[in-house]
């Protein structure tokens, strides 16, 4: 069953009352469209903007449409759900893209996350999810599946580990240049990509780590400048092959 949102939201949070997350929603089963808009215009902090069934209607939305997140299954009649994430960042690079699923293929998981998707969702495990997920990626956050998150540190563990050895030993010039590198990820920096890798929000992490979720999204800007990413997927892929926690 839908649950109402919080009475108390708080206002440095995106997804005010008066300025709800508008959202985008593609997906070719007409019934889970049915299913999923409900949700989203039964919360008052997102908004439904438009809808699609296909790569060709999607291409279409997403030119004609305003919207912040997109909601985009990965099996179209026409094509896959990666055709729509990179066109959508090709012209409107500031919105967040989700893909519905009703499979949790690894690999494919990881292909949208390289391709800019800030989250993966099963259709069958998400109901009275999705305004959630929606309000998590437009804060910052990542909106996958708890058991998702612990097999990809899994993986990533696994790369992590050829690349650990390799560097076991560098040169004492190596090792200067590496401890006077500005670029350097602090250890405050490592904590907070520590928590992103475990599916946590920017809030959860403030919970957690005592300071404000701006004072967070502050860190995760500077880890992307840092590693030269652009998403938080490729940011804890990328420290996880450099070993960097």
């Amino acid at each position: 069953m839908h649950q109402s949102p919080p009475s108390m939201w708080p206002d440095f949070l995106v997804g005010q009352l008066d300025k709800p997350v508008r959202v985008l929603l593609i997906d070719d089963d007409s019934h889970m469209r049915l299913v999923i808009a409900q949700e989203l215009m039964n919360d008052k902090r997102t908004m439904l903007v438009g809808q699609a069934s296909s790569v060709r209607e999607g291409r279409k939305a997403i030119k004609n449409h305003d919207f912040d997140v997109m909601l985009v299954d990965l099996n179209l009649g026409d094509g896959d759900g990666f055709a729509l994430i990179e066109y959508m960042k090709s012209i409107r690079p500031q919105a967040q893209a989700i893909i519905i699923s009703v499979m949790e293929n690894d690999d494919q998981v990881l292909h949208a996350f390289e391709l800019g998707a800030s989250g993966y969702l099963l259709k069958n495990s998400w109901f009275g999810n999705y305004p959630q997920a929606v309000l998590e990626v437009a804060n910052g956050g990542a909106s996958i599946t708890p058991s998702l998150a612990r097999r990809l540190l899994q993986r990533f563990d696994t790369h992590a580990a050829p690349a650990a050895r390799a560097d076991a030993a560098p040169s004492v010039h190596e090792h200067e240049h590496a401890e006077s590198d500005p670029d350097r990820l602090s250890q405050r920096e490592k904590e907070v990509l520590r928590l992103v890798a475990s599916g946590y929000t920017s809030v959860e992490i403030a919970s957690r780590l005592s300071i404000s979720s701006l004072t967070v999204n502050t860190h995760i800007k500077n880890i992307y400048r840092k590693l030269q990413v652009h998403t938080r997927a490729q940011a804890v892929r990328l420290a996880s092959l450099r070993g960097l926690f």
